[in-house]
């Protein structure tokens, strides 16, 4: 996450967590967990509120939560019970340790040139055919908006980005968050090799 996107989250990570927590993203967490195994190793990179981590608890799985933003993991930490350990995306040093990483809303902070890096080390943490989940605003704008470093992308700039990273696409398509008019490009992605 790029240091002014993380400094937005730090000033004030209770306030984002009220705003999030409640959020009722089941149909994409249900989507995710249909193609993983019973009691899988699941990472939740950029958990933020911790709302992800604690529904992957409850539902079985072994969920690792990460956060770049110290308020943000305080917070999901006082949310779920759980750890949450202070990472930065580009710091990922886990090694075929996960079933499926779950990404939602949060690699859009990513500079689009700095993706490749981190796609690679989210390649490297996951299981051989492991599931990896990511979520953007859907378009093409890339910059700053509203304090914080957004790189959007449209369900056709999927696939090559998928393919050039060592993953192959299984979905790929836009959903409409209910309380707020914004338009998501979701992916479903398999590790290859």
């Amino acid at each position: 996450m790029a240091p002014d996107s993380t400094s937005f989250y730090d000033r004030d990570p209770e306030g984002y967590s009220v705003k999030t927590f409640t959020a009722d993203v089941s149909e994409l967490r249900d989507r995710f967990t249909s193609l993983l195994p019973e009691g899988a190793s699941v990472l939740d990179l950029g958990c933020g509120s911790g709302r992800d981590s604690l529904a992957f608890h409850d539902m079985g799985y072994r969920v690792t939560s990460v956060d770049g933003s110290e308020g943000m993991c305080r917070v999901a930490r006082e949310n779920t019970g759980l750890d949450v350990r202070h990472l930065m995306f580009g710091d990922l040093d886990y090694i075929d340790e996960f079933d499926g990483v779950w990404a939602c809303s949060t690699l859009l902070h990513v500079p689009s040139d700095e993706l490749p890096s981190i796609l690679s080390l989210i390649h490297g943490s996951l299981h051989r055919d492991g599931i990896f989940y990511m979520s953007f605003k859907d378009g093409d704008f890339e910059g700053e908006r509203e304090g914080r470093y957004y790189t959007d992308m449209s369900p056709e700039d999927i696939p090559a980005l998928a393919g050039d990273n060592g993953f192959e696409v299984i979905d790929v398509w836009n959903s409409r968050e209910p309380d707020r008019d914004i338009l998501w490009t979701n992916a479903l992605l398999r590790r290859k090799g």
